[in-house]
């Protein structure tokens, strides 16, 4: 082959590629026309200026958020205006909100009560100027040192923005809505809370339904709290981001472009839940820790089975009845997000190569426990705190009782390890450090 025959050829592939994408693009774009309902809803948050014009059966909502905004640019920016709209849209009397703010310093607390003078609705506003690590429970790592878990500290702080539920017993909502601070579209968060997974009343249904994050126009974020429907972590953080593991059902899910992709768990920056399980009287519903160490499973990963019906050798899991939805997507900082809207027009043309480079990157990591059925009595190596040894601890074999959030439990994807606190934290340091585990 002469090299004039080979450039024609690079030419005719390229060629094709090009007209390739264009046409993905145009005319086979991924999670671009919204359904129906969708658009109705969205013609009716946008074509009037009345109060709760975006929540079309006056549902009641909680919405919560933590904060950490020493510069005060979340409360006192985008993302203050965009909850302020978000209000606004829902209705003034339907929308109690709860921000929980720690060490935010002298700007972010202004910001925040700038905030909180404009708000229309009912509100709790908590600030603490700096947070007593005193009250939270430690661990003994490996060296014996007395640790403050990660997991057990956000557990924690999200359950403060839930006061108001235990301070107000009597106040009923309908969803809760939590935010994370994202850059989003309020009018995404309706189609989130509304409309996801709608019945033939136009009633929204789910236990919990969740937002997808990006950390830049491609790249999916909360891999941390994310499972798919087996219980099986994501493969490459790029869409349709689920493996083909096991059923692959959730993958399924969103190459058939489903608005109500069925899952085990997921955050996405911004998660809507059935209130039910945060009010009832017995046992309600509220975020925890793992409590054995080199486990590591979020908090926000660990809420969802909580709320959902577990497992059993009889019965695995079909519809736990929590949703990611593609349609609502969420980002860090404004580029990413003024992006989405193109990137995702592309998306249909990735899932080969995500398949192939999954596999060959070894995902989804191995969770020894991700298959466990609820009340087994299983047999495994933990790390056992010991104050008579000179590592703090060591690994031995023991019997467990396998609980309900087993497929969490690879917080790390695969990687066991112990995220910590930073207690005496510098400007510009992360707050939390990781303790690799020592060998058994």
């Amino acid at each position: 082959m002469n090299v004039r025959r080979l450039v024609a050829l690079c030419r005719l592939a390229l060629g094709f590629l090009v007209v390739l994408i264009a046409v993905t693009g145009i005319f086979w774009p991924s999670y671009t026309h919204l359904p129906p309902h969708y658009r109705a809803l969205r013609r009716s948050a946008t074509q009037s200026g009345l109060s709760g014009r975006g929540n079309p059966h006056d549902e009641k909502i909680f919405i919560a958020a933590i904060l950490y905004d020493r510069q005060g640019t979340l409360a006192g920016g985008r993302w203050g205006n965009a909850l302020l709209q978000l209000i606004d849209l829902l209705g003034d009397d339907n929308v109690f909100l709860s921000i929980y703010e720690n060490d935010g310093g002298v700007k972010g607390q202004q910001a925040l009560q700038h905030l909180e003078s404009q708000l229309p609705c009912n509100s709790s506003i908590q600030i603490d100027r700096h947070l007593d690590l005193n009250a939270f429970p430690r661990v003994t790592g490996p060296g014996g040192a007395q640790r403050i878990k990660r997991t057990n500290y956000l557990a924690e702080l999200r359950n403060r923005a839930l006061r108001p539920l235990d301070e107000h017993p009597d106040a009923k909502y309908d969803r809760i809505l939590y935010l994370n601070d994202v850059i989003f579209d309020p009018i995404d968060v309706l189609h989130l809370l509304f409309s996801t997974n709608s019945d033939e009343n136009g009633v929204a249904q789910y236990r919990a339904a969740c937002a997808v994050d990006f950390t830049n126009a491609f790249k999916f974020y909360d891999t941390y709290a994310t499972r798919d429907l087996n219980g099986y972590g994501i493969g490459l953080q790029f869409f349709p981001w689920f493996t083909t593991a096991g059923t692959g059902q959730s993958r399924k899910d969103v190459l058939a472009g489903k608005d109500a992709v069925r899952v085990r768990s997921c955050w996405g920056g911004m998660v809507a839940f059935d209130a039910t399980y945060f009010q009832r009287r017995d046992n309600p519903v509220r975020f925890r820790a793992d409590p054995d160490l080199f486990f590591d499973g979020s908090e926000c990963c660990i809420i969802h089975a909580d709320i959902q019906d577990s497992p059993s050798k009889e019965k695995p899991v079909a519809d736990p009845g929590i949703y990611m939805n593609p349609f609502v997507r969420v980002a860090y900082d404004e580029r990413s997000h003024a992006w989405l809207g193109v990137t995702r027009r592309f998306e249909r043309l990735y899932p080969l190569a995500h398949n192939l480079a999954s596999r060959l990157a070894g995902f989804p990591r191995y969770n020894p426990r991700r298959s466990e059925i609820p009340g087994q009595v299983v047999k495994e190596t933990l790390w056992v705190s010991d104050a008579t040894d000179a590592r703090g601890g060591a690994f031995r074999e023991v019997d467990r009782v396998a609980g309900n959030d087993g497929f969490c439990a690879d917080g790390f994807g695969g990687f066991r390890g112990l995220q910590v606190i930073v207690e005496d934290r510098q400007p510009g340091q992360d707050g939390w450090e990781e303790i690799p585990m020592p060998a058994t």
